[in-house]
């Protein structure tokens, strides 16, 4: 449905409120957090999975040390032909090593759930973040669509009061009027101007607002469309709902890293090294050498803190389930309140069109009596603006309808 007061650029596109839903949300700076978001999840969990690679180390030192091994302490040195080996104080080695994970405990694979589901957690949050924008979107909206209603309805009173100037300025030409009562109606005809442009600079900042908000320059050529009637539904589908839930299975992956901690981990390296002394014991030069095995590493020290560690992690996935609860109360709450706004102004609506038959009646008489003298110029005004102000007010509750309607809508995720 398009404005008939913007009917002349019916070629302009007209921008629906959906749209502007999209819009904002596309241009909005937070969305960029996205691509941020998942690329470290990315990096992370492929970190994880490197602790399966081989591993490479190397190392060197160099000591001197206050004693060595004298075999002069423990051998009779009576024994013919027998060379006693001495050993250096000063000792040098340089190492490398390549490891090899079997079994990690779970490590890795915990480390990854645990990316995973953190990235989830922060993308729903920034999910809850950019749904909150469409509130702001709405509220400035329908503050575009109320300006321009309002400026229709108020063309409509300029057009009654100029009528009603044009005829007293004939009466006047013949005689039969007073100047005072053309002079009075166009000082109301002024009044109307000063509240149309009023509405124009309302509608134009508004626009300005809307547009930041969608990133579209929006000026006075701007169509929106009127919305169509969004009936309530009860259930609630916000992304809070789904936050809480992916909250809650973060804690329970961190759960599972904890079995981690206290399993053995098992791993095979190779190790080459140059120095002195070598594996010869007996030899004093420098040379090389290597081994080959596995290494077993079981560390218990975590079993000490490991019901503790589970009662907080419970705690936790308690305070979601309450802070979930919370959520769903208070929203019911929103949405209860919502639709008795959107009840109260259906039934105004209804009432506001009595009052406008009723108010239209009375000035279609009053119109008459102006014109064959039986009521004043100022009795004649008082009436346009009786009327004026019934039709206003329709303006003004058939946008808070639509718009609590709207609200409604928003607030229960629908």
């Amino acid at each position: 449905m398009m404005w008939g007061g913007l009917a002349a650029q019916a070629q302009q596109p007209v921008l629906t409120l959906e749209t502007c839903y999209t819009l904002a949300r596309q241009n909005y700076p937070l969305i960029k957090q996205y691509d941020l978001i998942a690329r470290t999840s990315r990096y992370t969990v492929a970190n994880a999975g490197k602790l399966y690679l081989p591993q490479l180390a190397v190392s060197g030192q160099a000591t001197y040390q206050s004693d060595v091994i004298n075999f002069a302490d423990v051998l009779p040195a009576t024994i013919p032909g027998l060379h006693v080996p001495e050993f250096s104080k000063d000792q040098y080695r340089i190492q490398a090593e390549l490891s090899q994970q079997i079994f990690d405990g779970g490590v890795a694979r915990y480390q990854q759930e645990a990316s995973r589901a953190n990235e989830k957690v922060q993308q729903q949050s920034l999910e809850v973040n950019l749904y909150a924008i469409r509130d702001r979107i709405t509220q400035l909206y329908f503050a575009v669509l109320l300006m321009e209603a309002q400026l229709r309805q108020n063309a409509l009173r300029r057009d009654n009061l100029q009528n009603a100037a044009d005829k007293m300025k004939a009466a006047l030409a013949n005689g039969v009027a007073y100047r005072s009562n053309v002079a009075e109606l166009q000082a109301e005809i002024v009044n109307a101007d000063m509240n149309t442009t009023e509405f124009r600079a309302n509608r134009k900042a508004y626009l300005k607002m809307l547009g930041t908000f969608i990133h579209q320059p929006l000026g006075d050529s701007t169509v929106l469309a009127y919305p169509d009637v969004a009936p309530p539904a009860e259930d609630i589908h916000r992304p809070e709902l789904s936050l809480y839930d992916y909250q809650r299975k973060a804690y329970d992956v961190q759960e599972r890293q904890l079995r981690s901690a206290y399993l053995p981990k098992l791993n095979a390296f190779l190790q080459g090294a140059y120095g002195r002394p070598t594996l010869n014991i007996v030899n004093n030069n420098f040379g090389g050498w290597w081994m080959a095995g596995l290494r077993l590493n079981w560390s218990l020290g975590s079993l000490y803190s490991l019901k503790n560690n589970r009662r907080m992690l419970d705690i936790n996935r308690t305070t979601v389930d309450v802070n979930k609860e919370t959520f769903l109360l208070n929203t019911t709450l929103t949405m209860q309140q919502q639709q008795q706004d959107v009840d109260k102004y259906a039934i105004l609506m209804q009432q506001d069109e009595e009052a406008i038959r009723l108010r239209s009646a009375v000035l279609e008489s009053s119109r008459a009596q102006l014109d064959n003298g039986v009521i004043t110029v100022h009795e004649y005004i008082s009436q346009v603006n009786a009327e004026n102000l019934a039709k206003q007010t329709r303006i003004l509750h058939q946008i808070q309808l639509l718009q609590a309607q709207y609200n409604y809508k928003n607030t229960s995720g629908n």
